[in-house]
């Protein structure tokens, strides 16, 4: 194991997040120099300018002690750099709600840092409104670098890395390395990098131009393409009460779950692989499919007056929803048993591979779908050749059961994790349980009923709150990336 290339990335992370915290720094020394700022703002102003400089600080002693010895990063290598960098980024990104005036306890803080950085978008805040807002522009920022990537950002940015560049994307991201096979991993990079920031300027454009505040819409802009839901305001979307902004975001969320090297290859001419596109026609298919059963239960029920309501409100909520994002216009946990039991299975599936989404992925439901056909009909039938494919592209036997093994394993570690946290909140009921561990193992952000879209995770006791953190970072890498940790068989010699 070469622990000094380990070292030198997470350096060089650590120095990356400072210089960002920095420019949240900058927006915080002004808005705290206006004639009418409050000691808030002071003390925001400082809490970002000391949590700068101890990132940067602690980046550049790691880089120094990491100096010397080879720079290949092999797979093992790429594995535990992901494992660490993202442990890295959530202690270090807690600092700005440690120190700020009315700062979070630690366990708060390490709690909203991590479901930042992971894009789940639970929350701990009980009044959002009552921080200052380079407090709440640090919150959207991690979001914002949590969607894409860290280490695809990373990637995009240096070059020393080569050949291994590829393991650390393949550990991180849901993105099909097949799918760019014939690119150089760091040109996919910032190509991934370019629709990510296109995307985000769209989406802002459209929200100041729809009426939201400018600080505001930068906010949700980062959040929506995130597919992260943290918003600056108490009541989420449902404060501004407007079809416009609810039917914007819920194009860019749509949009934002959508494997972004669609888009990529869109961009480039490839319309051939866009003809070939299954996942994203089964998944605009599902969207559809839910937002019409929702409404009509709805009606049905007469929870809405009209169908226009019914409509609206399913349309927002199931986007929101099996995006992943978790923005709440709606408080969807007082609609019928069908709708919450179908907004549930939404939570479960997410977004397509490759997107900012989370979930199991519409890919491997698509895959262990197909599976699961192949072998109905071998019961009957054990002769007969099947032709699995996706896309476009036949994956080996491997990979699918690798997906098969995914599917099972995020079912048991679910069923684990109810448990645990049945033991460590009994005051909680079933349908809240289940909804604390979906919510961040799947990075949704809001559960049912206690943790249901008006609420939030603070009356947790802190060693739920720590439960929950690793959930939210086993989920967003996808379980495998942080796992093997604790395999002993990674950490013995070559």
């Amino acid at each position: 194991m070469n622990f000094r290339i380990v070292i030198k990335i997470l350096g060089i992370l650590a120095i990356l997040i400072g210089i960002t915290m920095g420019a949240c720094s900058l927006f915080a020394w002004w808005e705290a120099e206006q004639a009418d700022a409050t000691s808030l703002q002071t003390s925001a102003r400082d809490a970002m300018a000391k949590s700068t400089a101890i990132s940067i600080g602690f980046g550049i002693i790691l880089f120094l002690v990491s100096l010397g010895g080879k720079t290949e990063v092999l797979r093992r290598e790429a594995i535990l750099v992901v494992g660490l960098s993202w442990v890295e980024v959530s202690v270090l990104g807690m600092l700005p709600y440690l120190l700020c005036q009315h700062g979070l306890g630690f366990f708060d803080a390490l709690f909203e840092s991590v479901s930042g950085f992971t894009t789940t978008g639970s929350t701990i805040m009980t009044n959002i409104e009552g921080y200052s807002n380079a407090l709440l522009l640090w919150r959207s920022v991690t979001q914002w670098l949590g969607g894409i990537g860290i280490l695809v950002v990373f990637v995009a940015v240096l070059s020393f890395l080569g050949a291994g560049s590829k393991s650390l994307v393949a550990q991180e991201s849901s993105l099909n390395i097949n799918d760019a096979r014939k690119s150089r991993i760091r040109d996919v990079a910032f190509s991934l990098l370019k629709v990510y920031l296109g995307l985000t300027a769209i989406c802002l454009t459209g929200l100041i131009l729809l009426g939201m505040p400018a600080f505001e819409s930068v906010c949700h802009a980062m959040c929506t393409i995130a597919t992260g839901g943290f918003s600056p305001k108490n009541l989420s979307i449902g404060h501004y009460k407007d079809f416009g902004i609810e039917m914007w975001i819920a194009i860019f969320m749509f949009l934002s779950s959508i494997g972004f090297m669609l888009y990529v290859f869109v961009a480039t001419g490839n319309w051939k692989r866009l003809r070939k596109e299954e996942e994203a026609r089964y998944y605009l298919l599902l969207v559809l499919v839910a937002v019409f059963a929702i409404a009509l239960d709805l009606m049905l029920a007469s929870t809405h007056f009209g169908y226009r309501q019914a409509l609206r409100d399913g349309f927002f909520n199931v986007i929101s929803i099996s995006s992943t994002t978790g923005f709440g216009a709606s408080d969807y946990s007082k609609w019928p048993l069908f709708s919450q039991m179908l907004l549930m299975l939404l939570m479960l599936i997410g977004g397509c591979a490759g997107s900012t989404s989370g979930g199991i992925k519409m890919n491997r439901v698509i895959l262990y779908l197909k599976t699961a056909q192949r072998e109905l009909v071998r019961s009957f039938r054990p002769n007969q050749v099947f032709r699995i494919r996706l896309n476009g592209i036949a994956p080996d036997e491997q990979a699918l059961t690798t997906t098969s093994f995914f599917i099972a394993l995020g079912f048991v570690l679910s069923g684990a994790a109810c448990v645990v946290v049945s033991l460590l909140e009994p005051q909680l009921n079933m349908i809240s349980t289940i909804g604390c561990v979906f919510a961040t193992l799947f990075n949704i952000g809001p559960g049912f009923e206690a943790v249901g879209p008006m609420e939030n995770f603070g009356f947790l006791n802190p060693t739920t709150k720590v439960v929950l953190s690793f959930l939210m970072i086993l989920g967003r890498l996808e379980f495998f990336a942080l796992l093997v940790l604790f395999v002993p068989s990674l950490w013995k010699k070559y």
